[in-house]
C-alpha cells in the first residue's frame, strides 16, 4: 500500500461523514491496524484492543442502537465526552453550524437534527466500524494518550489506504449492546469509535475543512530570540 507523504497524510486527513456502500476487504483492514499498532505508548504496554465490525453486525449493532435512542434509552458511554467551555465550546459550535448548513439543517429543524444524529450512531453509515477499548483495570492517565496517538494513526493508515474516517464518539452511546454483539468484556473500557470506508464526496457534509488556529496562537517559544 502506496502513501503520501507524512505531512500530506496530516493536511489532507479530514472528518468524512458520508460513504458509499462499496465495502472494504479485511486484507486492507489489516493492513491499517498492523501501521497504526506501531503507534508509541508508555512503556511500550500497547493498552489497546480492537474489535472491527461489518456486514450483519454491524448492520445489527446500528439498528438495535437507533431502536434504543427511539425507546429513549439513556445514552452512558463508558467514557463521558469532556465538558467544553470558551474557545473550545465556541469552535466545536462552529463546525456543527458548519455542517448543518452544508446538509440544509435549518436551526429550528429538530427532525433534521435527529436524523442526523441517528445517522452519526451508525457510524455514518460507513461500511466498518472499529471500536478501541483497553483494559479498564488500567489507570487512565496512562492509557489515554496512548489509546488517542492509535486513534490518530488508524486514521492516518487508512488515507493511506484511500479511505475515508470519522471518529464518532456517538456510535459509543449504547456499550453494553457493544459488547453484546462484539463480545468486548465487561471489564473492558471502551474508548474510541471509528467510522471507515470509501468517502462519499457527493456527500454535501464532506465539503467541510475545519479550521485550525494559527501556530502562533497554540504555541509558546521560549530561547529562540538569542538562537
Amino acid at each position: 500500500m502506496e502513501c503520501m507523504s507524512l505531512s500530506e497524510a496530516m493536511l489532507s486527513r479530514k472528518s468524512v461523514r458520508g460513504f458509499t456502500s462499496e465495502p472494504v476487504s479485511k486484507e486492507t483492514l489489516t493492513h491499517i491496524v498492523e501501521l497504526a499498532i506501531q503507534s508509541p505508548s508508555a512503556s511500550n504496554a500497547q493498552p489497546w484492543e480492537i474489535a472491527t465490525l461489518t456486514g450483519a453486525p454491524l448492520a445489527e449493532l446500528n439498528r438495535r442502537a437507533v431502536e434504543l435512542r427511539e425507546a429513549g434509552a439513556p445514552i452512558n458511554p463508558d467514557v463521558a465526552p469532556a465538558d467544553l467551555f470558551g474557545d473550545f465550546l465556541r469552535r466545536r459550535r462552529e463546525v456543527g453550524l458548519q455542517i448543518f448548513k452544508l446538509l440544509g439543517i435549518e436551526r429550528n429543524d429538530m427532525e433534521g437534527r435527529e436524523r442526523w444524529n441517528r445517522k452519526a450512531l451508525r457510524f455514518f453509515d460507513a461500511p466498518v466500524g472499529m471500536i478501541i477499548y483497553t483494559d479498564g483495570a488500567l489507570e487512565r492517565s496512562r492509557t489515554d494518550f496512548d489509546l488517542g496517538l492509535l486513534t490518530e494513526a488508524l486514521c492516518l493508515a487508512a488515507l493511506c489506504a484511500g479511505l475515508g474516517t470519522c471518529i464518532d464518539q456517538q456510535a459509543l452511546s449504547y456499550p453494553g449492546l457493544i459488547r453484546e454483539i462484539t463480545g468486548i468484556p465487561e471489564s473492558a473500557l471502551l474508548t474510541a469509535a471509528v467510522a471507515v470506508g470509501h468517502p462519499d464526496w457527493a456527500f454535501p457534509a464532506n465539503k467541510l475543512d475545519s479550521n485550525r488556529e494559527p501556530v502562533d496562537s497554540v504555541t509558546s517559544w521560549h530561547g529562540f530570540d538569542s538562537v
